[in-house]
């Protein structure tokens, strides 16, 4: 048997189940409903058929799950069990109840078939499944080691026919090796001729680059000679340059310190004169300010040595400060 027809004897069993399952149901709840409307409040007879639909909700439950459990090859327990029997036997209770009641013998066996058929089928199912589930394991264990065995099988045709093209591709090599040996021979004479000729041809174009080596060498040297003296020749110049420039720079110095000396006498001798009365010329004035303000003197002092105002003074003192009174005394 081959995986197709136990997944179609599968298919059959789970068919047939659910079919017994909701015969047996629907059997229950029509059997059940009048028994509990008998024993329950005429306000509360609606809820009459609640409970065998309880009931058979819960056997639904359990053979779905029993088929999912079978099916993976798993097992819930005690508790999957205690509940699959507990709800056979609430069904058959409630289902002979009411034939019990009133001691009708034959309508508890005729009320019993529903549910014992519903107890055994889930039971029944249970098992089936199991054994279909075990012997599709066994299958598929068989179709694996057949692969691998067919795998094994491939793998060893592929390593011979590797070796076989090993070994060919081996002796091929080996011919072509003898052949690049002696192609190799008569290119290693070809190449000792033409390296004979090479050395010889390298030997009169070596003699000939030394010759113009030591040739391109004498120009260097004379050319490096031309240069140091180009250098000297500079090197004095530089020197002679810079001699000067040091002249004309302690020139420069002299002079100006010579000027400052100068200025200072020309200073000292404006302010040599002491306190006047009267207001001198402006010319004067102002550079009597200038030498004043030059020595730091303070603005009053330098109004009595010029005697014009102390506003004057301070003005000037202020162009000085802005550098006004150095171009007016340029000008002056």
């Amino acid at each position: 048997m081959n995986s197709v027809q136990i997944r179609s004897a599968e298919q059959a069993l789970s068919v047939g189940t659910w079919l017994i399952v909701g015969g047996a149901m629907l059997y229950s709840i029509l059997t059940v409903t009048p028994l509990m409307a008998a024993h329950t409040p005429d306000e509360w007879d609606w809820t009459a058929p609640i409970l065998p639909l309880v009931v058979d909700a819960a056997v639904v439950i359990v053979v779905r799950l029993d088929s999912v459990l079978a099916r993976l090859g798993g097992h819930g327990g005690r508790w999957p069990i205690a509940l699959r029997w507990m709800t056979g036997c609430m069904t058959l209770a409630l289902n002979v109840a009411d034939s019990a009641l009133r001691k009708d013998l034959v309508g508890v066996a005729v009320h019993a078939v529903a549910p014992l058929l519903l107890i055994v089928t889930a039971e029944t199912g249970l098992a089936y499944r199991r054994a279909i589930s075990a012997a599709m394991t066994a299958m598929e264990r068989e179709r694996k080691a057949e692969q691998a065995e067919r795998e094994r099988q491939a793998r060893e045709q592929r390593e011979a026919q590797e070796r076989r093209r090993r070994e060919e591709r081996e002796h091929a090599e080996k011919l072509a090796r003898e052949q690049r040996e002696h192609e190799a021979a008569l290119v290693r004479e070809q190449a000792e001729r033409e390296e004979r000729a090479r050395r010889e041809e390298q030997a009169r174009r070596e003699a000939a680059e030394r010759a113009e080596r030591e040739a391109r060498e004498r120009r260097e040297r004379e050319r490096e000679q031309q240069e140091r003296e180009r250098e000297r020749r500079e090197r004095e110049a530089a020197q002679r340059r810079e001699a000067e420039r040091l002249q004309r720079e302690t020139a420069a110095r002299r002079e100006q310190r010579e000027r400052e000396e100068r200025e200072a006498r020309e200073r000292a001798a404006l302010l040599s004169g002491g306190p006047v009365n009267d207001k001198l010329p402006e010319n004067r004035a102002r550079a009597i300010v200038h030498a004043a303000f030059t020595e730091g003197l303070p603005v009053r002092a330098a109004a009595e040595l010029c005697g014009w105002s102390v506003g004057w003074v301070s003005t000037r003192y202020q162009e000085h400060r802005d550098g006004g009174g150095l171009l007016l005394e340029a000008a002056s």
